[in-house]
């Protein structure tokens, strides 16, 4: 039996976007646990949708585990330099506290970015593997949007990703973890480390893995099999800022000719394919034309993804584009979530079920030209927030999104929460009453996840490029330490390097 200490710490950081993510924010009990510790960490993740519970439900029966600490920030501006050294130094504190340990897993994102460290994972596992010294091995799993940076790869001996995008395999992937941390007990940390960076990015709308050409590269995929510790491939978070943004394909292997083997194939696949990682999108205008157009004769609901307002990319869910399109045409039977607006749900609450208020909603964090959409609502159902999600891409967690209310304006009606939330489980429409499957228009603010649970029903899905803090289009971010001569999408114009100063 080994003692393994076992901890998280996650950020998905949109370099481009304001406010940073503070302290209080990973603290917070949201649409994820708040930042938990020791004991706690097992029981808030036991039975949830994180990797780090599919780890601990392979290696409870047969090691030790020592929880640290776990938390994560979603996806936002900048982690702060208070949030990243205390919740950092107080992972490095427990387990040196816990020492001697004979191995660490950490349940980690990939794309975390703060205001000293452009590699956050690379600064943490640093610190990890200076605390445990050169023996000890160290699992780690990482999203599929992970931007993974050789300091990753040389402090870890297994490096696991998601291989799903809608992310529905994340308890698979700490399964997966807990096969290549057995071997590595066994067998000890490995020679082999490959890491292969592709020469562009891939817009977050063209990752989705039920299609081509994601779909065949992430099936090649390995755990523990031959040579190989791990194949791992990630498709990168554009929005991060940092030298190493992008796709990689990463080995761990008990040789290195076998590492650089299994990564060098891989990365030849991806090249080969570039052209085909795509996804069509159009204006909120035409997007909504086309939904009334289909749902007059449609016995299942239309789908409009507003991609670029998804707080899952660091988006604010407050901008008001597509619900203004709905509105402008008269559009019936259309639901619109989540409009994240504390605001408008606080007043909805006083003023109770079956009022008209006049209120200004959503529209107040830009982009510029975003503005609130001032209209008289009409409070249809009133929530607490609190609830449980059940769906394949989220199931499992308990929920605090603060209240929230359903507002009804002529033929739309908007779910309002308090904090932020991507639209990746159906649990927050029934909340508030409304059954997705019975509507015919379910406006969604989410880039690819709604598509694990709202695909499944829809008619059609039609993704709109409405305002928003997540831009579709890498080639619009002002990127400074990006490196030179990556293609900003796929056969795009290839970044120059930096012309503004660095921040």
């Amino acid at each position: 039996m080994a003692r393994i200490a076992i901890g998280g710490f996650q950020h998905e950081t949109n370099c481009f976007v304001e406010p940073k993510t503070d302290f209080a924010y990973f603290a917070a009990h949201r649409d994820r646990p708040p930042l938990v510790y020791g004991a706690d960490v097992v029981k808030w993740l036991s039975g949830t949708s994180f990797a780090i519970a599919g780890f601990m439900a392979d290696m409870a029966p047969h090691h030790e585990l020592v929880p640290l600490l776990w938390t994560s920030g979603g996806a936002g501006g900048l982690v702060t330099r208070d949030a990243f050294e205390r919740i950092s130094g107080s992972l490095v504190g427990y387990l040196s506290q816990s020492m001697p340990v004979d191995a660490v897993y950490l349940d980690l994102h990939g794309a975390m970015v703060s205001e000293d460290f452009e590699d956050g994972e690379g600064e943490v596992l640093r610190r990890v593997r200076a605390a445990v010294g050169a023996d000890v091995p160290i699992v780690i799993s990482l999203d599929y949007h992970a931007n993974v940076t050789p300091e990753m790869v040389e402090h870890s001996d297994a490096l696991i990703a998601y291989r799903t995008y809608p992310h529905v395999d994340r308890v698979q992937t700490g399964k997966y973890a807990a096969r290549a941390m057995q071997a590595l007990l066994e067998r000890g940390r490995p020679a082999g480390r490959a890491l292969r960076k592709a020469p562009f990015l891939i817009p977050l709308n063209g990752q989705c893995t039920l299609v081509e050409p994601s779909r065949g590269i992430v099936a090649r995929s390995r755990v523990v099999e031959g040579d190989l510790i791990n194949l791992s491939y990630l498709a990168g978070f554009p929005p991060s800022d940092l030298y190493w943004c992008g796709p990689a394909v990463i080995a761990h292997a008990w040789t290195q000719a076998a590492a650089d083997r299994a990564a060098d194939e891989m990365l030849r696949q991806i090249e080969a394919q570039e052209a085909r990682f795509a996804e069509t999108m159009v204006s909120s205008e035409e997007g909504v034309a086309r939904a009334m157009e289909v749902a007059r004769t449609a016995k299942r609901p239309v789908v409009i993804a507003d991609t670029q307002d998804n707080p899952g990319c660091g988006g604010t869910s407050d901008s008001t584009g597509l619900l203004k399109a709905l509105v402008a045409v008269g559009a019936q039977g259309a639901v619109l979530g989540f409009m994240c607006d504390a605001e408008a749900a606080k007043a909805a609450h006083a003023a109770g079920e079956g009022a008209e208020i006049r209120l200004a909603l959503g529209g107040h964090s830009g982009p510029e030209g975003v503005t609130p959409l001032e209209a008289a609502y009409r409070v249809e159902r009133l929530g607490s927030g609190k609830f449980k999600t059940d769906g394949s891409v989220a199931g499992g967690r308990e929920m605090d999104v603060g209240l929230m209310a359903l507002l009804a304006l002529g033929g739309v009606r908007i779910a309002v929460t308090s904090k932020r939330l991507q639209a990746y489980d159906q649990a927050p429409f029934r909340h508030l009453g409304v059954e997705p499957a019975t509507q015919k228009l379910l406006a969604l603010k989410s880039t690819c996840h709604y598509r694990g649970e709202f695909e499944p029903i829809a008619e059609e899905v039609i993704v709109v490029l409405a305002p928003g803090y997540y831009l579709a289009d890498p080639t619009r971010y002002p990127f400074r330490r990006l490196r030179a001569g990556v293609r900003l999408k796929p056969q795009g114009p290839e970044f120059k390097g930096a012309t503004a100063s660095p921040r």
